[in-house]
């Protein structure tokens, strides 16, 4: 954790991705269609307090909403959402604060914490990579 602050006194922005050294911030996979995981997903976001959902462009398969920290800045979460085969999909998010101070570590637990929800709500159908 003591890490993550002193990478976030320089950066203000985080993100997940398949390449992730952090294992916490490897995509996720679900046994789910992309429509049923967009479903699932929106509605996590839609019952997070803190979680605003600005954009939703389902073709493409991105969710836009924003949270706002403790410290009262404002972060833009974007939630990527891809099927590998009709019944396999993924998530990627990318966090980033507004302004130009780094975020302290926020990004990265804001990205942890949207994991956590959907790990939670979709246990029956994660796959551990």
């Amino acid at each position: 954790m003591l890490k993550r602050t002193l990478i976030g006194l320089l950066r203000s922005h985080e993100q997940t991705g398949e390449k992730a050294k952090d294992p916490l911030l490897k995509t996720r996979y679900y046994k789910l269609s992309k429509d049923e995981l967009w479903d699932e997903v929106t509605a996590v976001l839609k019952k997070t307090p803190g979680y605003k959902l600005l954009h939703e462009v389902k073709n493409v398969g991105e969710i836009v909403a924003e949270r706002r920290t403790m410290m009262g800045r404002t972060q833009d979460i974007t939630l990527t959402l891809f099927s590998i085969n009709p019944l396999k999909s993924a998530v990627d998010i990318y966090s980033a604060s507004r302004g130009s101070l780094g975020d302290l570590g926020s990004n990265y637990r804001t990205v942890l914490d949207i994991y956590k929800q959907l790990d939670r709500k979709l246990a029956p159908y994660k796959i551990n990579n």
